[in-house]
């Protein structure tokens, strides 16, 4: 008996319905449908009773690589129709396509995403020809606006057009091979009675071709390796994650539209999706008059014509509402003329249109679905703690139960699990916080997400510890994203992960070219080692390994830094900072060289060659490492003192040793003298840099250090009213330049002499 094979683009309403007809028509003995065919004998699962939209979510993980890949199903989706149909009529199903696990399929993140992309010559000479302006609405204007009638002779001539004599790739050779050897088993199997093949149009030319010869047994299913984790689960979907315009890789943009055309037709699916336009923007307080929208269908309805679209089509009805509500000119391009993402700048009106069309459906599963061991324990964990709820969450770190209740929390949003949104607590570098405030929101994201993490682990802390695990793969020569995982490890409680991530940070020390994330890294590293009440990774042998080798590292590139009067680099001053830390903290303890370091800092802040913040901070460091062991910093400070660097050179200085500064008797005034010499020039252009300088010091002491200058110079008056001014300090530089060039012309010009 003959096969049928029936092409459809995937999420086609006009496909779908196709599909359905020629079962119900046909009544085949098998319906074989493109699809993982290891979740065969899973099928009675699939076909419980879920709300759609859903999808079959595969994860895979090795030693060498982690994939994970959705096959999406919707109402008029042609797999689904075709598994649907071929179930009333008594047909055995299969999916006949690879795990989507498997090699041929590693690079693919959506398995029914759309061939034609890979031929976009075709498509594109196709919608040149037909006047269009992409592959939606050719697609549209041949087959969704359309008759039934001859349908499928047309879809094989389109897909027959699409493919040409082009080779297809390895992959997608090893995938029809498979699915070929299906069909052959199938048809030797079903005798004198129908077999119907329904897979992506690009596949069936290849297959009506390799069905014709070959194997006739039933393919085996493919092992994944032996060390591998494989695991495939049913997933609640939603509209919004199926539409091309919020970045689906493949199928029709607008599942809301097309649910609609699917359940009514053309000429119904036009006037609902105005109607879902309007109430949206008239809920967000948008215009929308009676007249906009008469204008609106006059225009759609002559676009209708003009195009020849029996009924207006979706890109007729959107240009229609976009001429009649929107009135000034566009930024971007409309986002239906274009495919993908939506472009940033896109005016309110389209924004508030392209998601009108989405629509807001999510899917619900069947409460007999099986579900990943994760999701279980996370539900368990959330309700044990107290965190299964919505609303604030403060949680005082000092107390076991609450770090217990933050690390689970923690584990969950290394895992991207939505509706956890950590408002404060402790971070990398900063202080010593024991207070912790987060936000619960319920999410109807957070099932398909849990789902999606299922792969990493069975638990929320083995499955944190596995995604961090391939991060740090990931980045092993990024210090900075190394030191923030390295954080989340010890936030999430996962002890077992340290050693492998200093191992890997202890590497990429050693092999730091940046002083500033080097800089960074010791920051976070130093934290971790001091504070073992909060992360229980004080005093760490491993974490004391790479202090001394980032203290070491970054004196070293320090040393080589030259820049002449390059201006301030906070992150190269915040390296030197986390070296006076480790240096102060763990000097003794850890057995670091402070004397080798001092050696340094005396050669940099003595080097005339290097930028004037290093100077500054080498100076600053060596003063405060010292203490009252320095004899005569005043002396030291007029020497390096430079009035052409003075800002950057302060903010260095400051930033090591600003309560040296602040406590030390005269060294106010001795600044102070120092800056009251420079030349006006001078001063107007050091002002930025002395301002980014004197932020080192807190609100109170910049207080106190302004009383006491202006004593000293008043004469011990409080002048208050000095501290105090109506004019921003930009405005009394700027005045101050000004002054300087008038007085620059009227010496010019003789009209003053002193």
């Amino acid at each position: 008996m003959a096969t049928t094979f029936l092409g459809v683009r995937h999420h086609s309403p006009a496909c779908a319905r196709l599909v359905a007809d020629t079962i119900t028509a046909l009544r085949p003995a098998y319906v074989l449908v493109e699809g993982p065919a290891d979740m065969n004998r899973r099928l009675e699962e699939l076909m419980l009773g879920h709300k759609l939209p859903v999808a079959v979510y595969t994860s895979y993980r090795d030693a060498q690589r982690r994939h994970g890949s959705w096959a999406p199903l919707c109402e008029y989706s042609p797999e689904w129709t075709a598994l649907t149909a071929g179930r009333a009529v008594g047909a055995e199903l299969r999916f006949i396509d690879l795990p989507a696990w498997h090699p041929a399929l590693a690079e693919v993140r959506n398995r029914y995403a759309d061939a034609e992309a890979r031929y976009a010559e075709v498509t594109q000479r196709l919608c040149r020809t037909f006047a269009v302006d992409n592959v939606d609405a050719l697609w549209d204007h041949l087959f969704e606006m359309e008759p039934a009638d001859g349908l499928a002779e047309r879809l094989a001539t389109y897909f027959d057009l699409v493919r040409g004599d082009a080779q297809p790739g390895p992959d997608d050779m090893a995938r029809e091979a498979y699915m070929a050897q299906w069909i052959r088993a199938a048809v030797a199997d079903a005798g004198d009675r129908p077999v119907a093949v329904v897979t992506g149009g690009f596949h069936r030319p290849a297959l009506i071709r390799l069905a014709e010869q070959g194997d006739r047994t039933w393919p085996g299913l493919p092992e994944p390796p032996a060390d591998a984790v494989v695991g495939s689960y049913l997933v609640p979907y939603s509209f919004r994650r199926l539409d091309a315009f919020d970045g689906y890789q493949s199928g029709m943009p607008s599942p809301g539209y097309y649910q609609h055309l699917w359940e009514s037709g053309p000429r119904a699916a036009a006037r609902k999706l105005t109607e879902a336009v309007t109430v949206r923007l008239r809920a967000r307080h948008q215009s929308v008059s009676t007249a906009d929208l008469i204008a609106a269908r006059a225009t759609a309805d002559g676009l209708a014509l003009v195009r020849g679209h029996r009924h207006p089509a979706r890109v007729d009805v959107l240009d229609g509402l976009a001429s009649a509500l929107v009135s000034e000119a566009l930024e971007a391009p409309l986002p239906w003329a274009t495919r993908g993402r939506m472009q940033a700048g896109s005016h309110p009106v389209i924004v508030e249109m392209v998601a009108a069309l989405s629509g807001d459906r999510v899917g619900r599963l069947h409460a007999s679905t099986p579900l990943p061991p994760l999701v279980h324990a996370v539900v368990e964990q959330l309700s044990r703690y107290g965190l299964d709820g919505s609303g604030e969450v403060r949680l005082d770190l000092g107390k076991e139960a609450d770090s217990e209740r933050s690390r689970l929390l923690h584990r969950l949003r290394v895992l991207a699990i939505p509706g956890l949104v950590r408002e404060s607590g402790p971070h990398p570098a900063g202080d010593h916080v024991l207070v912790e405030q987060w936000t619960l929101i319920e999410s109807d994201d957070r099932l398909p997400a849990l789902i999606e993490a299922g792969g990493y682990g069975v638990d929320p802390q083995e499955a944190a510890a596995a995604a961090l695990t391939e991060r740090i793969s990931a980045m092993a020569a990024d210090l900075d994203r190394l030191a923030d995982l390295l954080f989340d490890a010890a936030l999430c409680g996962i002890g077992e992960l340290t050693g492998q991530v200093l191992d890997d940070l202890a590497r990429a020390v050693g092999a730091a070219a940046d002083l500033g994330s080097l800089g960074r890294t010791l920051t976070v590293v130093l934290a971790m080692w001091r504070h073992d009440g909060l992360f229980h990774t004080g005093r760490s042998t491993t974490l004391g390994a790479v202090i001394g080798a980032a203290t070491r590292r970054a004196l070293w590139l320090a040393e080589g830094v030259r820049g002449g009067s390059a201006p301030a680099d906070l992150k190269r001053i915040n390296a030197l900072i986390a070296v006076r830390d480790a240096l102060t903290h763990a000097g003794t303890p850890l057995g670091l060289d402070t004397p080798a370091a001092l050696g340094v800092a005396d050669r940099l802040a003595a080097c005339h060659e290097a930028p004037p913040d290093l100077r500054g901070a080498s100076f600053g460091l060596g003063w405060s490492l010292r203490g009252t062991a320095v004899a005569d910093p005043a002396r030291a400070v007029r020497g390096t003192f430079t009035p052409a660097s003075a800002g950057d050179w302060l903010a260095g200085l400051f930033a090591l040793a600003r309560e040296e500064v602040l406590h030390t008797p005269g060294m106010l005034e001795l600044l102070d003298e120092l800056v009251g010499a420079m030349t006006d020039h001078d001063f107007l252009i050091a002002l930025p840099a002395l301002r980014q300088a004197f932020e080192y010091f807190p609100p109170r002491e910049r207080h106190i250090i302004a009383t006491r200058l202006v004593q000293r110079r008043t004469g011990g008056a409080s002048g208050s009213d000095l501290m105090r001014l109506d004019a921003t300090p930009a405005l009394v530089a700027a005045g101050m330049a000004l002054d300087e060039r008038v007085d620059t012309a009227l010496r010019r010009e003789g009209l003053i002499t002193s």
